[in-house]
């Protein structure tokens, strides 16, 4: 199964509300992003054992280690979890930023120095979400 398949089938296994919604912020992602490196994130680790929820991720950055090591990851991520979807912006190197700047704009969603968690999509607004978004890429060139 290739990446999008593992992503379309992350998605509609998702309860009908959160499928729809993933699936629309997918769409949005996707045109924001055109052409971007998709990835998906099973969430289990080397032994086959759940450590996280599963990602789906967007875009390509390369992250330095402080022991010289590099790896590749994603700078755009969506999970589902138990209460809502999560939104992950990597690369931004202030922690205050997505919540000095976004919080009190966005609706009912908690953020954090990456991540953006919301119940459903009618809760916040998608505009000052794709501006978090935007405002992620262009911080972590």
């Amino acid at each position: 199964m290739n990446v999008q398949e593992q992503i379309t089938e992350y998605i509609a296994s998702q309860p009908e509300q959160k499928s729809s919604d993933m699936h629309e912020l997918h769409l949005v992602i996707q045109e924001m992003m055109p052409g971007t490196q998709l990835w998906f994130l099973d969430g289990k680790n080397s032994e086959n054992k759940t450590v996280s929820n599963p990602n789906i991720g967007y875009g390509l950055r390369n992250i330095a280690y402080a022991d010289g090591t590099t790896k590749d990851f994603y700078q755009i991520g969506m999970s589902a979890n138990t209460t809502g979807i999560s939104i992950y912006i990597l690369g931004i190197a202030d922690k205050n930023h997505l919540p000095q700047t976004y919080g009190g704009k966005i609706g009912k969603a908690s953020v954090t120095g990456y991540c953006i968690k919301f119940r459903k999509l009618d809760d916040i607004d998608l505009e000052v979400l794709k501006a978090a978004i935007e405002d992620g890429l262009e911080k972590s060139q």
